[in-house]
């Protein structure tokens, strides 16, 4: 029986180190701007998506850790506290609350197709809230006071297309991926 259980942990541990590590290339899949559009997010859906809540959770943690420590896995192969601590930081946080919020999605009513896709949106607005209000924060003690619709029109209308074209292809590929994947 102990020999079961330390299989199972160590295939979550194999798990959530393929998905932090499928983060970091997702996020170097850049297209430079002020904030750069990356498939950050849409590794974010397919770990939570194909892991689960739990384990989903921590691939993203594991993956903004590492990142903290310096290693290049934030977009542009950037890492370290200066990233976390900028203007975008607050959007790699907002991964985390997105992943939490998916998680309580999960469990509450379960692993429905229309709540997983409305766990996903909900999730995506959640990072927006979070990394949005943290741009303003940062935005205005660097250059000045922002306000919240010049703050949406620069991080996050430009995202809305490309991000729910990234919930979709998670989704799918998520549902398709989750069976050929043994976790329990």
């Amino acid at each position: 029986m102990d020999t079961v259980k330390q299989k199972i942990k160590t295939m979550d541990l194999v798990f959530i180190a393929i998905f932090a590590a499928l983060m970091a290339v997702c996020s170097w899949i850049s297209i430079p701007m002020a904030i750069p559009f990356t498939l950050q997010t849409f590794g974010v859906f397919m770990a939570v998506g194909i892991l689960g809540g739990r384990r989903g959770t921590i691939a993203i943690l594991v993956y903004i850790l590492l990142g903290a420590i310096g290693i290049p896995v934030f977009a542009n192969f950037t890492g370290g506290p200066g990233v976390l601590f900028g203007s975008t930081g607050g959007y790699i946080f907002g991964f985390l609350f997105s992943a939490l919020v998916m998680w309580a999605m999960e469990k509450l009513p379960g692993k429905k197709a229309v709540i997983q896709i409305l766990s996903m949106v909900v999730g995506l607005a959640i990072c927006y809230t979070v990394g949005t209000a943290w741009f303003m924060f940062i935005y205005g003690r660097q250059v000045g006071a922002i306000g919240l619709g010049a703050a949406l029109l620069m991080c996050v209308v430009p995202f809305i297309i490309p991000d729910i074209a990234k919930i979709v292809v998670a989704f799918l590929l998520s549902n398709r991926l989750r069976n050929h994947v043994r976790l329990d």
